[in-house]
């Protein structure tokens, strides 16, 4: 059961990460550098695939156009996430003892403590 549950907050920490992705072109996955460690999508492409100046400068108008859809698309999948969890965590309390409770109560507000400071941090980065 506890590891059933770790796995659950787990699988909300992953998809709750996701909201960094959200945030801009400079804050993907990996955090305040940007795109697993590059400055974004183009930056990430650029190195993998060498592309030259000419190609980077025709690559940048697609990845600008297709940012606020994708944008969109995971804003909306974050909010399907957070209901399912939760609705599964609604199930899953009243099975737990007070003590569990209790855990699982400071572990989804530690989730949210970590989801808010990522969120402060964006905010002071692009000021």
């Amino acid at each position: 059961m506890k590891r059933n549950l770790l796995t659950l907050f787990a699988v909300g920490a992953i998809a709750a990460g996701g909201f960094a992705l959200a945030q801009g072109p400079d804050q993907h996955v990996g955090g305040p550098g940007g795109w697993h460690g590059h400055g974004g999508p183009l930056e990430h492409l650029t190195d993998s695939l060498n592309l030259t100046a000419d190609q980077k400068a025709k690559v940048q108008p697609i990845i600008d156009q297709a940012k606020p859809q994708m944008i969109a698309i995971h804003q909306e999948a974050m909010q399907k996430a957070k209901g399912i969890m939760d609705n599964v965590m609604s199930q899953i309390r009243p099975i737990l003892t007070p003590d569990q409770q209790k855990k699982a109560d400071d572990l989804q507000k530690a989730h949210q403590d970590m989801h808010n400071a990522m969120k402060e941090m964006h905010d002071a980065q692009s000021k």
